[in-house]
């Protein structure tokens, strides 16, 4: 199948370019403010709009810079030593889930102890926030026509205009259904099943440990890094880990409860 002709750019205004990949981040935060509003008045949390909106700029700021250092240390740590200035160059792409990920627990902690709430309530919210923003980051990649799969004979390959011209896996509208829709749902599944506090959010950790270690295996791996072993990739690497902590502690919450 030939990629889909799409603009990166879906508006301009002279110089001006707005480009979807970064409307994707716009919808997320929308969407997370919404979401947060919901689970602070069915949890009966003591925060009022101006705090949720706080929220959403912390966890924003963790996402962003979590991501983008992420990203630098894990991936291409060679490259940002040799040229220090595009540390700063986000517009040429160059995110890690896995760094944003920490960028939120460590902007969250901080917003907890500033209004001196539990933060283990706000990563559970947080845990029905981040598929939203996965989801939808990955059909951004998508349109972009990045991140994409390995080399494949199936009839829904895609021929993307990086992929040296053969057919690849459209890894990333795998990645919107599994690491966005489904754990979405799973999530959210959790969150009210289980009254325990971190259930929700270690559901996510896992869910998405293992959605990422599966997705792994048909998107192209990193050119820089490749495979270790031959057979796994650094998102493997750092996903396995997530899935194994997750579980566990979704067992022993649950345990603790029983």
């Amino acid at each position: 199948m030939p990629f889909p002709t799409i603009d990166p750019v879906f508006f301009s205004i002279g110089p001006l370019q707005f480009r979807w990949y970064g409307l994707m981040y716009v919808l997320a935060f929308v969407a997370t403010y919404f979401i947060l509003r919901s689970e602070i008045r069915r949890k009966q949390l003591p925060l009022t709009t101006d705090d949720v909106s706080d929220l959403v700029f912390y966890g924003a700021m963790g996402v962003v810079l979590g991501g983008r250092f992420g990203y630098i240390l894990f991936y291409n740590p060679a490259f940002y030593l040799a040229n220090p200035l595009q540390l700063f160059a986000v517009w040429e792409g160059g995110m890690s889930f896995h760094g944003g990920f920490l960028g939120v627990i460590l902007a969250f902690a901080l917003y907890a102890r500033k209004k001196r709430i539990s933060f283990w309530t706000l990563i559970d919210m947080a845990a029905q926030c981040a598929p939203v923003g996965l989801g939808l980051g990955r059909i951004g990649n998508f349109i972009n026509g990045e991140l994409y799969g390995r080399q494949t004979d199936v009839p829904w390959g895609i021929i993307f205009p990086g992929g040296g011209g053969t057919p690849r896996h459209p890894s990333q509208l795998y990645e919107a259904f599994l690491e966005g829709l489904l754990l979405f749902l799973i999530v959210r599944f959790a969150a009210r099943r289980s009254t325990a506090t971190g259930v929700a959010g270690w559901t996510f950790v896992a869910g998405y440990g293992l959605f990422r270690f599966i997705v792994e295996f048909f998107r192209q791996p990193d050119a820089q890094l490749g495979t270790f072993l031959g057979l796994f990739s650094m998102g493997q690497l750092l996903s396995l880990p997530m899935f194994l902590l997750g579980c566990f502690m979704v067992f022993t919450i649950s345990r603790r409860r029983l």
